[in-house]
Order: C-alpha cells, then sequence, then structure tokens
C-alpha cells in the first residue's frame, strides 16, 4: 500500500481558518465530501466518536483523526496543514497543525490498520514534517507526502 492509494492530489490543503479541533474536522468532513463523496455530517460524527476512545494527537504536531463508515468501499485520506497550530489533546500537549485523516469502510479490518501504519510512519519523519510546514502549495504537498519513503518498522 502506497500512501497515492489511500490520498487523492485534490484531498491535500492548506488552510488558515481553523480555530479549534471541531472546526479541524469539520474542513476535513468537507474536504472528504467534496473529493470521496463522504455525507459531512457521519464524517464529523465517526471522528468524534473515536476521538472519545483517546485523542488521535500523536505528537510533534501531528494528529491522525481516523474513522470508520459504513457507506465507503475504499480506505480515504484527508491531509490538511493548518498555518497556525490547534490544541488538540495530543499525547505530548502540543498543538497540531498538520493533521492526516483516514476514512475506512466498516469492514476494512487490515485495511484500516496498515493504511494507519503507513501515514504514521511516513508522519513520524521529522525532515518531512519541516518541509510540509515550509510548503503550502497543495501540489507539492501531496508529491512530498507520496514520494516519502519511510523507513518500515523492524
Amino acid at each position: 500500500m502506497e500512501l497515492s492509494d489511500i490520498l487523492k492530489p485534490e484531498a491535500v490543503k492548506a488552510v488558515s481558518s481553523v480555530s479549534s479541533k471541531k472546526r479541524l474536522f469539520q474542513e476535513i468532513a468537507e474536504l472528504a465530501r467534496g473529493v470521496y463523496g463522504l455525507d459531512g455530517a457521519q464524517a464529523i460524527d465517526a471522528m468524534m466518536e473515536r476521538e472519545s476512545l483517546g485523542p488521535t494527537g500523536v505528537g510533534n504536531g501531528v494528529a491522525l483523526p481516523h474513522a470508520r463508515l459504513a457507506d465507503l468501499e475504499r480506505v480515504a485520506g484527508v491531509f490538511l496543514l493548518l498555518d497556525r497550530p490547534v490544541e488538540f489533546g495530543a499525547v505530548d500537549r502540543q498543538p497540531v497543525d498538520i493533521a492526516f485523516a483516514l476514512f475506512a469502510p466498516q469492514d476494512a479490518g487490515v485495511d484500516h490498520l496498515k493504511a494507519l501504519a503507513l501515514v504514521s510512519r511516513t508522519l513520524r519523519d521529522a525532515s518531512l514534517r519541516t518541509k510540509l510546514r515550509a510548503n503550502p502549495d497543495p501540489s507539492k504537498l501531496y508529491t512530498m507526502l507520496t514520494e516519502a519513503h519511510p523507513v518500515q518498522a523492524a
């Protein structure tokens, strides 16, 4: 599985209007609706429900919100780069400015976990995070993300 399998170029965006976690989820859902045809309200509810189990802010300014949706056929990703970090309740208590959301079919099982692991490994790379933060152009962000070659877990 490659990031280009789960992330469309149109699903990458730099945004400046986000001021809270809730607003971030709204932006993610709006983009997912426009690109993948997802039900925006259902996407927000599913992300909030997952978040209630524990924060998906993984540290270093990165959040990986994810949810399973009934009407989805394959794993789909949305990437947002925020111009100002927002409080997210991350494990390291740092605000978030990089969000990579994943939506998976209700019965995706291992594909959902593989996608989550791939995104996590990719965004664990400090030099990639630095490059992403320095370039708000969506097409360049997409290229950097999809050309990243994360180190495989041992």
